[in-house]
């Protein structure tokens, strides 16, 4: 089951008299037992907020997360899966195209505290999706399930239900002039981890960093870093 929560504070564009906030998050999945580098303890099954102020073992939570994500035996397209532990764990990540990123984004109603979270199945990959209700026919695309998010225009104003399979969901309603600017925030969230992630794998995977770098970007749909 999805958890409801992301470490990192909130960050929003002020309505009065409450607070959106839209965050780019990352699911951590189970990381019993794992010492490739060093993590931070962030509860599997929760969601790790993405920004440029992550401490360095919250990187190495979120590099792990996105290594996992695509820890898939490789098939007849791509290169067998080294024996070395490090190398056998990045190797998804370093060769699999196109890269899942498990999350996407997280809105809080801060007064009432109503927290929209990312489905199972949802990737911060498909993040642009959420244009749709504006640019298109009124309803976002899929955001995933248990729970089912959705995102839907009523005239002015855009409803936000948090888990649209339930038959007394809460929802966030925000004025659809509105919600153009509370995304914008999260593409300088990620590009800002990806900087901190950077460098981040410069000092802990020497012998990777340019390609961890690369795949970090790619994962997120950024450019790369230099």
């Amino acid at each position: 089951m999805k958890a409801t929560d992301a470490r990192a504070p909130a960050k929003g564009l002020r309505h009065d008299p409450w607070v959106i906030t839209v965050r780019p998050v990352l699911e951590i999945p189970s990381h019993e037992g794992f010492d490739l580098w060093p993590i931070s303890d962030v509860e599997p099954y929760t969601f790790l907020a993405l920004d440029g102020e992550l401490t360095p073992d919250d990187v190495g939570t979120a590099v792990m997360a996105l290594a996992a994500c695509n820890d898939i035996d490789p098939g007849d397209d791509r290169p067998p899966r080294p024996a070395d532990p490090l190398c056998g764990f990045l190797h998804g990540l370093l060769t699999m195209d196109p890269l899942f990123a498990a999350g996407g984004l997280q809105v809080i109603d801060t007064v009432p505290g109503t927290r929209l979270v990312p489905g199972c199945c949802s990737g911060l990959e498909d993040r642009g999706d959420w244009w749709e209700v504006l640019d298109g026919d009124g309803s976002a695309a899929w955001f995933g399930h248990g729970p089912s998010p959705a995102v839907e225009r009523h005239g002015s104003t855009v409803r936000l239900t948090v888990d649209s399979g339930a038959d007394t969901s809460q929802w966030i309603d925000v004025p659809a002039t509105e919600l153009r600017h509370l995304p914008a925030g999260t593409e300088k969230d990620l590009a800002d981890f990806l900087n901190l992630a950077t460098r981040w794998a410069i000092g802990h995977l020497p012998d990777h960093s340019e390609r961890v770098g690369n795949a970090l970007a790619r994962a997120l749909t950024l450019p790369p870093r230099n």
